[in-house]
């Protein structure tokens, strides 16, 4: 009975010492961790906010719908497997590749029919279109584009909002970086802000 009792006791102080690293020392200390300069705003979703208000994270591309398409001035993201549409946008709550090969028919089709829409909605020739712009990501919401396809997508966005191409194109710019892999990538949703900002407000 005395062996049992302390193995009781044992067994509890091993529970409060392992509840309290690990249920309160643990959590807070990675809660601290996230508190460091420079790392809090990816502890938090890296939000983007405007007038105190949160517009988007700049982790997430959801690709923005324009209210006339016959005069969209929007930055356009990647296409995401899981859309309904063939060009988006995306659902961020059900994110995902398709998984389909190379060679797999629906997939060939679905590239296809997205370079024809593209090179109508931007004006240009199917050749002209980058890859890119056809194909999806694994997580389907990525939140950058390349340079080619930001340079495609220039002259339409500065047609449709009155800005010169130049302003644009110091706006894409701007908010090209290097995709964290050294990659120049183009954030679609800080270069819709911009854009916005620059041309006056809304669209």
């Amino acid at each position: 009975m005395n062996a049992l009792l302390k193995q009781t006791l044992a067994g509890l102080r091993v529970l409060l010492v392992f509840t309290v690293l690990l249920g309160v020392v643990y959590p807070l200390g990675v809660w601290a961790v996230s508190r460091i300069p420079g790392l809090q705003g990816n502890a938090e979703g890296s939000i983007i906010t405007q007038d105190g208000q949160a517009v988007g994270s700049s982790l997430i591309g959801v690709d923005p719908v324009a209210a006339d398409p016959a005069k969209d001035p929007w930055f356009h993201n990647r296409p995401s497997a899981g859309s309904k549409d063939v060009l988006g946008p995306g659902d961020p709550s059900s994110s995902g590749a398709s998984n389909k090969g190379p060679y797999n028919e629906d997939l060939v089709a679905a590239i296809g029919e997205r370079k024809k829409l593209i090179a109508a909605r931007e004006g240009v020739q199917e050749s002209q279109v980058p890859a890119d712009a056809v194909t999806t990501t694994g997580s389907g919401m990525d939140p950058a584009i390349s340079v080619a396809y930001a340079d495609l997508q220039i002259p339409r966005v500065a047609r449709n909002t009155g800005l010169p191409e130049e302003k644009v194109r110091r706006l894409v710019a701007d908010n090209t970086g290097g995709a964290g892999i050294g990659v120049p990538g183009v954030n679609v949703l800080k270069v819709n802000l911009a854009v916005r900002d620059a041309a006056g407000g809304a669209h």
